[in-house]
């Protein structure tokens, strides 16, 4: 009996330890920028990587999210519209509206 007692403890101190060593689950962190009067707001922002960032268009027209190194495109949002991308890698991010590339904006990821 005395064995089985020292098994149970020593499994139950195992599995203990596994679920200590285990990474916690992080809460991303979030930012919005606001699409109105032809414009990004803020026009610059700087986040954290793996910052969950939302656009959302609050003109009454038709806007896009494209990044210069074209590693992002968003699809055309709608009045009211938002779109997510989250930011894993540090660096600077410039994008522009692929409908009207004159609204320009830039992320900056740094730790």
């Amino acid at each position: 009996m005395t064995i089985d007692i020292d098994r149970r403890r020593l499994c139950a101190a195992g599995a203990a330890l596994v679920l200590a060593l285990l990474p916690q689950q992080v809460r991303a962190e979030g930012a919005t920028v606001k699409i109105e009067n032809f414009s990004f707001t803020p026009e610059t922002l700087n986040i954290k990587p793996g910052t969950v960032v939302t656009w959302s268009n609050d003109d009454d027209i038709p806007h896009s999210i494209v990044t210069t190194n074209g590693k992002l495109h968003s699809r055309a949002l709608d009045t009211a519209d938002t779109f997510s991308f989250t930011f894993a890698e540090p660096g600077t991010y410039d994008y522009f509206c692929g409908l009207h590339p004159h609204m320009k904006g830039r992320i900056i990821v740094a730790p």
